[in-house]
């Protein structure tokens, strides 16, 4: 697949992503927007106003500024000017901030039709704050922060669902990828361990840790690993995407327990 048509695929996950997470919203009544979400401080209100937010700023290149004062679940810069988005739309009705998300991801998305990126490597005219990311990474990134924000609201509003969709398999693969990262840095297992990940409708991840302590992608699976971890697609995203532990059971671990539950424990690669 050459750059233009993978980045074109992106592009289509993504707004596929963004209807979905639109219609979610418009379908839910005034009470259900001050219901708490799994992202400490931010109700459904404050997750679809930072959706708004980042679109708005890659649609228009235009920058917003906010006193978001010291609220104490903002931690990092980056924290920091998410909550911009946020303060900023404090105000506004939850219609309005549906229609801005339609209106500037539609802008966005009539230009990145009319003009696609072909090279992966090149850099967009707009990142939101500054982020140094080029073509892959930021349209990349996009389907899987859009659909794990509607699985946020799902959660919150006791709406299930999504799980089959494009940006969902988009954002469980993309997510597996860290298995090495997590196995090799954050578990830190000795040298000639191996580990495999299976996730339900994902590519299997395998990783062997190599002499300097590293986590090395395998491209075959090895027969008897010293860890297998298996689980269902929500299971993973959740723990993977920061969201919440994996609950007790719902990781499969065969071989070493111990090194599969330190694993499991640690498999949050997004805040």
């Amino acid at each position: 697949m050459s750059d233009r048509e993978r980045l074109a695929t992106y592009v289509a996950t993504w707004w596929q992503a963004i209807e979905d997470f639109t219609a979610l919203l418009e379908q839910l009544p005034a009470e259900q927007w001050t219901l708490p979400t799994d992202l400490p401080g931010w109700d459904v209100k404050a997750v679809a106003a930072h959706t708004a937010h980042l679109e708005s700023v890659l649609a228009t290149g235009v920058e917003e500024q906010a006193d978001i004062g010291e609220p104490p679940h903002v931690t990092g810069l980056m924290g920091m000017y998410t909550e911009i988005g946020v303060v900023n739309r404090r105000d506004r009705e939850p219609a309005g901030i549906v229609e801005e998300i339609r209106t500037v991801a539609r802008e966005r998305y009539d230009a990145l039709l009319a003009d696609p990126p072909a090279d992966g490597t090149g850099m967009p005219p707009v990142v939101f704050g500054g982020v140094p990311w080029n073509w892959e990474t930021l349209l990349r990134n996009r389907p899987l922060d859009v659909w794990m924000h509607e699985q946020d609201v799902r959660r919150a509003v006791g709406v299930p669902g999504g799980m089959e969709t494009p940006a969902a398999a988009h954002t469980a693969d993309y997510l597996a990828e860290a298995f090495a990262y997590v196995v090799g840095k954050k578990v830190a297992p000795p040298p000639g361990a191996t580990a495999v990940l299976a996730v339900e409708g994902s590519p299997v991840q395998a990783v062997e840790v190599d002499a300097d302590g590293r986590g090395r992608r395998l491209a075959d699976v090895p027969p008897d690993p010293t860890v297998r971890l298996i689980t269902d697609r929500e299971t993973f995203v959740l723990a993977a995407g920061g969201r919440r532990p994996a609950p007790a059971g719902a990781v499969r671990i065969e071989g070493d327990a111990e090194l599969g539950q330190r694993i499991v424990d640690l498999l949050a690669t997004t805040p």
